[in-house]
């Protein structure tokens, strides 16, 4: 192992003990250096590690600190049924809560939540995920939440609705009528719609500039790309959504109940 990648392992297990804290100032870069008995540049290889790893943050003029965690989103594929099951309930019961708050463990109250609607023709990619023509009239909607403490969203979402599917229920082309109480669903349960399934596809990738900055990417952390499509009991697919998440702050996790012999 490298005198870099030494100190680094070192730094990093203080760290995850709690010792330095979340929020507290690492000792200077010197006296790092002499306490590993290394130089200068390796001690500053090592730091670049756990920047990278997203542990710490170099704040400018100030020193470097153990960055405070963002908050866990814990993504499971139990979140659907659980969203169907809430498309028939009461509208008080549904506006509790959101699959956000489920995946968080916060509160209506604790999220920032924004949602722009447009209008755009589907692309060859979104035509053959939907099954249809190129150029038919889609509902794009893009879906930012974020924790009111933290500056940056949990995901990007980009989500993708046949528009005449949905025209018989004009509130659905409305951002304005967002956050809808229950979510997509819900939505569809307005105009006849019930999903049968819910196929998600996830690969992982370098975030684009754009994303790193959106999401607030440390460098060296990765997107998880989630492509889902709802699928609906006569077989169509009424919506397709691309997730773009932070790697560093999300878990996915997949639940498979299994027959008993």
């Amino acid at each position: 192992m490298a005198k870099y990648e030494k100190a680094a392992e070192a730094l990093r297990d203080e760290i995850r003990a709690g010792h330095p804290q979340a929020g507290e100032r690492l000792p200077a870069e010197t006296v790092l250096a002499e306490r590993f008995r290394v130089s200068l540049p390796t001690i500053r290889q090592a730091l670049g590690v756990l920047q990278a790893e997203g542990l710490i943050e170099r704040r400018h003029g100030r020193g470097t600190y153990v960055r405070e965690p963002r908050h866990l989103v814990a993504r499971t594929n139990e979140r659907h049924q659980w969203e169907k099951d809430r498309a028939r309930q009461s509208l008080a019961e549904r506006e509790k809560t959101g699959a956000t708050e489920r995946d968080t463990g916060l509160q209506v109250d604790d999220l920032v939540f924004s949602a722009v609607y447009d209008e755009v023709p589907a692309n060859a990619d979104l035509a053959a995920a939907l099954g249809v023509r190129e150029g038919e009239p889609l509902v794009r909607r893009s879906y930012q939440t974020r924790y009111r403490q933290e500056d940056f969203p949990f995901n990007v979402a980009t989500s993708y609705l046949v528009r005449a599917l949905v025209t018989a229920n004009p509130r659905l082309l409305d951002d304005a009528e967002e956050p809808w109480p229950g979510g997509t669903q819900s939505q569809l349960h307005t105009v006849g719609i019930e999903l049968d399934r819910v196929e998600e596809r996830v690969t992982a990738r370098p975030p684009s500039a754009e994303e790193a900055e959106v999401l607030g990417l440390h460098p060296g952390v990765s997107v998880l790309v989630l492509r889902k499509s709802c699928v609906d009991t006569e077989g169509r697919v009424v919506e397709v959504s691309d997730v773009i998440l932070p790697g560093d702050r999300t878990e996915m996790v997949f639940v498979t109940p299994l027959e008993r012999w």
